[in-house]
């Protein structure tokens, strides 16, 4: 039985992807440059077998300061709710940056390499009148210097409960 067990986190986790496969890809990420200023995301929320549950469109400001940064995120939902969130971030050595938010359980963490950046946290989600704490495996893949893909999986207890995936583009070019 031990044996069997090894075996499964072995091809788990050689099927996952890991920051330092993008190692030497380009453009290089830094959250810093990319979202700084205007920006526009359009996304949708999907359940764990791959059915859309909500579209929506964020519009986004952030302005950094050194190593510290703001990222003000107002989301408008295909079913007219709307939401905001406001990142604290903060950029430390080697690709590293940590970021906060109200609705933010745990602090967020993040590591970019090449043009990726995986970014783990935990968040405060309503989910038909309850809340519930999600774990977000965020990914974003930049394209180039205008625009960035962004996929997150969601788990609760260590189960796959959904996806959110976004486009996101500097506003000056939408």
């Amino acid at each position: 039985m031990k044996v069997l067990l090894a075996a499964l986190a072995l091809l788990l986790t050689s099927c996952s992807s890991q920051i330092a496969d993008y190692k030497d890809t380009t453009p290089a990420l830094a959250l810093d440059e990319f979202f700084n200023g205007e920006l526009v995301a359009f996304g949708m929320v999907q359940d764990r077998s791959g059915r859309v549950l909500r579209r929506f469109r964020v519009d986004m400001v952030a302005n950094w300061e050194g190593n510290q940064g703001v990222l003000e995120e107002d989301f408008y939902y295909d079913d007219g709710e709307w939401q905001r969130r406001v990142w604290y971030l903060e950029k430390h050595p080697n690709g590293r940056y940590t970021g906060t938010a109200g609705d933010v359980v745990t602090p967020a963490e993040g590591q970019t390499q090449g043009y990726a950046l995986n970014w783990r946290y935990t968040l405060a989600v309503p989910v038909d009148g309850k809340v519930w704490d999600i774990d977000f495996n965020d990914w974003m893949y930049l394209l180039d210097e205008n625009r960035l893909i962004n996929r997150a999986e969601m788990t609760k207890w260590g189960f796959k409960v959904g996806e959110v995936t976004l486009w996101i583009e500097r506003k000056s070019d939408v």
